[in-house]
């Protein structure tokens, strides 16, 4: 199937079911005085709720999500949606961001101009990029897979034919977090030839090094990071837990409760961005429904959800990645890698950390990833002969 133009329109069927369930929540209880500790705070969600039911319009939002060029195609039998926006430069470099969970491709929507038209922003034109923003099988506006196996893996290889058979690049850059970030190591361990280099924000949790019983081979660093996240995922998991064993269980709840989505999603906003406990300091009430009602009208929390299941029960082993990496580490992320083990298994080319900013790095600090893609990507720019 050819390359279509997509245009978001949400059924007025589908908003008026969401109106009348936001207007019938019935709401829990809560320990007195218990804030956050046991998840999702009462107060704040029924305020967001409040302001989502009275205030909140999509159709507005609707509009601005339409400015940006929109896309699908269908690439092994799954409908992938993306944004493709061309660069205003003399010699853009393409470039595919993927995103991660419980986000959407809205990861990159405040990025995406400052990387495709730098000169609006005090740069330079040399600088520019294609910018290319799949949404992930089963998250957004994307198709939800079928069968079981799609995973980082298979998503990297649907990237590559986007890439390159549908869109005609020869070569391109690759960034990511979160999921994205293990999409995009997968794309340059298996394809390091469609790549002049790869970007990340995370190399996800390392698994291997929390599981590891060698401790005098490991640096303090490393010791240091196998204890954190031993205790992150104890105290912090369950959301993974249940979502690599038994998303199907979630889904229910979650396909059919807003204020049981809002719940799932908002905690992790606040809990991982660089809010110190506010999200108002870094999101707007719109900004937070709107990334809560990408899942809402498209029905994708329960397809969403089943990525960890994939990821966790059919990925094949990742080796030493070849390509070029740049990394940049946001300080309020989850679970900072040690350096040691990032070097010894990606060939990392800059290291950065960055002064300010959480695991929602495009939509928290754009400015700031925006510069560290450009100068990570400039030493490559002499070498683009991208079609």
């Amino acid at each position: 199937m050819a390359i279509e133009r997509f245009h978001i329109h949400v059924s007025d069927e589908i908003l008026d079911d969401l109106k009348y369930r936001l207007h019938h929540i019935r709401w829990p209880d809560q320990v007195e005085n218990a804030g956050w500790e046991h998840g999702t705070e009462l107060s704040y969600l029924k305020s967001l709720v409040s302001y989502w039911k009275d205030h909140y319009d999509w159709r507005a939002q609707e509009s601005k999500l339409n400015l940006l060029s929109q896309f699908f195609c269908n690439i092994d039998g799954i409908d992938v949606h993306f944004v493709h926006e061309r660069g205003k430069g003399p010699n853009p470099l393409p470039i595919i961001l993927t995103h991660g969970w419980p986000d959407s491709y809205l990861r990159y929507q405040k990025i995406i101009p400052l990387l495709t038209d730098p000169t609006s922003y005090g740069g330079n034109p040399e600088d520019s990029f294609d910018v290319i923003v799949p949404s992930l099988p089963g998250f957004g506006f994307s198709g939800r897979p079928k069968h079981s196996g799609v995973n980082n893996f298979r998503v990297s290889e649907m990237w590559a034919k986007l890439m390159t058979k549908e869109l005609g690049y020869k070569k391109f850059a690759a960034a990511g977090g979160d999921i994205g970030s293990g999409v995009t190591r997968y794309l340059a361990a298996n394809h390091p030839e469609l790549l002049f280099g790869i970007h990340l924000t995370d190399v996800g949790i390392i698994r291997n090094l929390i599981a590891s019983s060698d401790q005098v081979k490991l640096s303090e660093e490393e010791l240091r990071y196998k204890k954190n996240a031993s205790e992150w995922i104890a105290q912090e998991g369950g959301y993974m837990s249940l979502q690599s064993t038994r998303p199907q269980t979630l889904a229910y709840g979650l396909s059919d409760s807003p204020a049981g989505l809002a719940g799932w999603i908002i905690e992790k906003y606040r809990a991982w961005s660089d809010c110190n406990g506010n999200l108002q300091h870094k999101f707007s009430e719109d900004e937070l429904i709107t990334y809560i009602m990408i899942y809402w009208v498209t029905n994708t929390s329960g397809s969403s959800a089943r990525m960890y299941y994939e990821n966790s029960h059919s990925l094949p082993p990742l080796g030493y990645i070849e390509v070029p990496t740049g990394i940049a580490l946001f300080p309020a992320d989850i679970l900072l890698p040690p350096k040691e083990w990032v070097t010894r298994n990606l060939n990392v080319t800059r290291w950065t950390s960055l002064p300010r900013g959480g695991h929602f790095t495009a939509l928290e600090e754009p400015e700031l990833l925006a510069e560290d893609i450009r100068a990570f990507y400039k030493p490559f720019r002499a070498k683009i002969n991208t079609k």
